[in-house]
């Protein structure tokens, strides 16, 4: 996951707590976070990035991206 905003991708939220760059904090009502996969062969240079925008809400998330996969391609 990383930050939107004039911050560009920062900050980028690692799943793993030994990556250098881990950030320590907690996610909070109001933020708009973007969460992602990327999908390609280890240490190939091509792959496929999904994206979608999450408002973080005090009940749970809301997913604000609009714009559907193609199921197709995700079969």
């Amino acid at each position: 996951m990383h930050g939107l905003g004039m911050a560009d991708e920062w900050p980028a939220i690692h799943h793993d707590p030994d990556h250098p760059e881990f950030y320590e904090g907690e996610l909070e009502p109001g933020m708009v976070i973007c969460v992602e996969s990327h999908v390609g062969e280890v240490g190939g240079y091509e792959g496929v990035k999904l994206e979608d925008q999450v408002l973080v809400t005090e009940t749970g998330p809301i997913t604000l991206s609009r714009y559907p996969f193609e199921e197709d391609l995700l079969a």
